[in-house]
Protein backbone atom coordinates (compact mmCIF):
# COMPACT_ATOMS: atom_id res chain seq x y z
CA UNK A 1 0.00 0.00 0.00
CA UNK A 2 1.36 3.20 -0.88
CA UNK A 3 2.24 6.12 2.14
CA UNK A 4 0.54 9.46 1.36
CA UNK A 5 3.02 11.99 2.62
CA UNK A 6 1.88 15.29 3.87
CA UNK A 7 1.86 18.49 1.67
CA UNK A 8 5.41 19.56 2.78
CA UNK A 9 7.36 16.75 2.03
CA UNK A 10 6.61 17.02 -2.05
CA UNK A 11 8.78 19.43 -3.93
CA UNK A 12 7.65 20.58 -7.66
CA UNK A 13 10.63 19.62 -10.34
CA UNK A 14 10.43 20.25 -14.17
CA UNK A 15 11.42 16.91 -16.18
CA UNK A 16 11.32 16.47 -19.86
CA UNK A 17 9.76 13.17 -21.46
CA UNK A 18 9.99 11.70 -25.22
CA UNK A 19 7.03 12.81 -26.45
CA UNK A 20 5.80 8.75 -26.50
CA UNK A 21 6.18 8.45 -23.24
CA UNK A 22 4.57 11.40 -22.12
CA UNK A 23 1.57 10.18 -24.57
CA UNK A 24 2.20 6.78 -22.39
CA UNK A 25 1.46 8.39 -19.38
CA UNK A 26 -1.62 10.18 -20.51
CA UNK A 27 -2.94 6.77 -21.65
CA UNK A 28 -2.20 5.01 -18.39
CA UNK A 29 -3.26 7.98 -15.95
CA UNK A 30 -5.21 10.79 -15.74
CA UNK A 31 -3.21 14.36 -15.52
CA UNK A 32 -3.93 14.78 -12.08
CA UNK A 33 -2.25 11.36 -11.23
CA UNK A 34 0.95 11.96 -13.20
CA UNK A 35 3.14 12.99 -10.28
CA UNK A 36 1.66 9.62 -7.87
CA UNK A 37 2.43 7.32 -11.27
CA UNK A 38 5.97 8.78 -11.60
CA UNK A 39 6.66 8.38 -7.81
CA UNK A 40 5.14 4.24 -7.31
CA UNK A 41 7.42 3.61 -11.25
CA UNK A 42 10.69 5.21 -9.76
CA UNK A 43 9.72 3.82 -6.42
CA UNK A 44 9.04 0.18 -8.36
CA UNK A 45 12.06 0.34 -10.55
CA UNK A 46 14.45 0.95 -7.44
CA UNK A 47 13.19 -1.56 -5.43
CA UNK A 48 15.76 -4.35 -4.14
CA UNK A 49 18.36 -2.97 -6.61
CA UNK A 50 21.77 -1.11 -4.96
CA UNK A 51 22.44 2.11 -6.10
CA UNK A 52 25.41 0.41 -8.43
CA UNK A 53 22.77 -1.57 -10.28
CA UNK A 54 20.31 1.69 -10.73
CA UNK A 55 23.51 3.71 -11.84
CA UNK A 56 24.52 0.56 -14.62
CA UNK A 57 20.73 0.78 -15.55
CA UNK A 58 20.59 4.39 -15.43
CA UNK A 59 24.18 4.21 -17.99
CA UNK A 60 22.98 1.71 -20.32
CA UNK A 61 19.69 4.23 -20.86
CA UNK A 62 21.72 6.72 -21.77
CA UNK A 63 24.18 4.62 -24.23
CA UNK A 64 21.29 3.57 -25.91
CA UNK A 65 19.32 6.70 -26.18
CA UNK A 66 22.12 9.70 -26.86
CA UNK A 67 21.20 10.45 -30.53
CA UNK A 68 17.82 10.95 -29.06
CA UNK A 69 18.22 13.13 -26.45
CA UNK A 70 20.94 14.80 -28.30
CA UNK A 71 18.47 16.24 -30.97
CA UNK A 72 16.02 17.13 -28.12
CA UNK A 73 18.74 18.95 -26.76
CA UNK A 74 19.11 20.65 -29.83
CA UNK A 75 15.39 21.33 -30.34
CA UNK A 76 15.22 22.34 -27.02
CA UNK A 77 18.17 24.98 -27.37
CA UNK A 78 16.71 26.69 -29.74
CA UNK A 79 13.89 27.62 -28.06
CA UNK A 80 15.24 28.63 -25.05
CA UNK A 81 17.42 31.00 -26.72
CA UNK A 82 14.03 32.99 -28.46
CA UNK A 83 12.03 32.80 -24.93
CA UNK A 84 14.11 34.61 -22.81
CA UNK A 85 16.34 37.01 -25.24
CA UNK A 86 13.82 40.21 -24.72
CA UNK A 87 11.53 39.38 -21.90
CA UNK A 88 10.85 41.70 -19.83
CA UNK A 89 9.99 41.12 -16.03
CA UNK A 90 6.44 41.83 -14.45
Amino acid sequence: MARRATAGAYERINITLPRATLGLLDRLTRKGDRSRFIDEAIRQLARGRSREQLRELLEEDGRVNRDRDVAVLKDWAAVDAEGWHGRRRR
